[in-house]
């Protein structure tokens, strides 16, 4: 088996905020794993809040070259690499690998049921609520909009923005840890009267213990939070959903032992 690791930087539509960072561009990481005439790809975006960058993961598979070059097998990879992106784009693309040889889709080879659309959620970043406004108004046909919020006084006023631009749209909205136990419950009330219909990572990761048996009438949804299958029995206490993300949990193989 030969690997080969590139890096891509791809630019984002205008500024993408949330309440701990913006960015104008992504970084994303490239595996491709090639065994005889048989090619699998594996991607990923190194997560900054956890101290990655792409240069860090590849320096992580580089590590480990001899083994992947070997033929590592997807149950070994988990005792090579910790979860996180390198984990994420290897674990995927020998996955991609795998269905390929078997000449079979990767749900089927999983023995998942078939597949079917999902919708998933436009995301408006922070900004002033004006520009907030602005681009709920454009995504206003869009199914479901998932709103970023800052943790500061502006932050209902986004809301209120967003629900007046896209009224039929549902809303979610996600702190990315920036409020307080006390802001949260001031804010619940009114993003209820708002029709939000979730709110994600409320609280930082690690201190959220306030959420332990935390009366709220939005369900709560863990993300920072959440990472491996380990955590969920002290997430079951504090959140009614969680976000499972490849870049956090290692790849596709924890991601579903998570989900399942």
């Amino acid at each position: 088996m030969e690997m080969s690791i590139d890096i891509e930087k791809w630019p984002v539509r205008g500024v993408f905020r949330i309440a701990r960072r913006e960015a104008t561009e992504t970084d994303v990481l490239v595996v491709t794993v090639q065994d005889g005439d048989h090619v699998g790809r594996g991607e990923a975006g190194p997560i900054i809040h956890y101290g990655e960058d792409v240069k860090s993961c590849r320096d992580q598979l580089e590590n480990i070259r001899v083994d992947i070059e070997k033929g590592v097998s997807i149950e070994e990879l988990a005792t090579l690499l910790p979860p996180g992106s390198a984990r994420n784009a290897l674990d995927c693309a020998l996955w991609d690998l795998a269905a390929k040889q078997a000449g079979q889709p990767a749900w089927e080879l999983l023995g998942l049921n078939a597949l079917h659309p999902l919708t998933t959620a436009f995301t408006l970043s922070v900004d002033s609520p004006d520009k907030v406004s602005k681009a709920a108004e454009a995504a206003a046909h869009l199914p479901l909009l998932k709103l970023k919020l800052a943790g500061d006084d502006d932050d209902l006023t986004r809301v209120r923005a967003v629900r007046a631009a896209a009224p039929q749209a549902r809303l979610v909205v996600d702190a990315n840890e920036a409020f307080t136990a006390g802001s949260l419950t001031d804010m619940l009330a009114p993003l209820a009267g708002l029709q939000v219909e979730m709110i994600e990572q409320p609280l930082p990761a690690g201190d959220d213990d306030a959420l332990i048996g935390f009366d709220s009438p939005i369900p709560l949804c863990a993300d920072e939070s959440c990472h491996v299958d380990e955590d969920l029995a002290v997430l079951a206490q504090k959140y009614q959903a969680i976000n499972i993300k490849l870049d956090k949990t290692g790849g596709l193989t924890a991601a579903l032992d998570l989900a399942t």
